[in-house]
């Protein structure tokens, strides 16, 4: 189910991805604030249509203002322990990791994916980017299902 809310116009086009991460300071005191502030924080949208010829309105955090967009949750991909995993299950990240120049680390620590949380796995997609993990770990890629409300 669709989300209306407002985003930075530079975010605004179908198919954009984002995690929203909550009220910044200057949102204080924004006539327009339940209308951006209506999101779960942590969690990753992507936007599914831009209101056709809705005003372009100011904000004090996007230098160019925001616009009405409907979003939805999104998938997420991340590398996951191989063990048992099925289109279906559930499955948790392995955990941190301090190797930033890894061509997976953006996999391993995906925005928007908490640690602690369990995820239904949409679809496994194979081998992760990396030739071999730095900390010995068996992963696979997966598509995680966007969280149920």
């Amino acid at each position: 189910m669709s989300t209306l809310t407002l985003i930075g116009t530079r975010l605004a086009e179908v198919g954009t991805e984002f995690v929203y991460h909550g009220e910044a300071d200057a949102c204080e005191g924004c006539p327009y604030r339940g209308q951006c502030l209506n999101l779960t924080e942590g969690r990753k949208y992507r936007v599914e249509s831009v209101r056709e010829n809705a005003q372009t309105l100011e904000c004090g955090v996007h230098d160019t203002g925001v616009n009405a967009v409907e979003v939805e949750p999104a998938g997420m991909k991340a590398n996951v322990p191989s063990k048992g995993l099925y289109a279906g299950s559930k499955a948790r990240l392995a955990g941190g990791c301090p190797y930033t120049e890894c061509p997976s680390h953006e996999l391993c620590v995906p925005d928007g994916v908490g640690f602690d949380e369990e995820y239904r796995v949409r679809e496994v997609l194979g081998d992760p980017p990396h030739d071999y993990c730095m900390l010995d770990r068996d992963l696979t890629m997966v598509e995680f299902a966007p969280p149920e409300e």
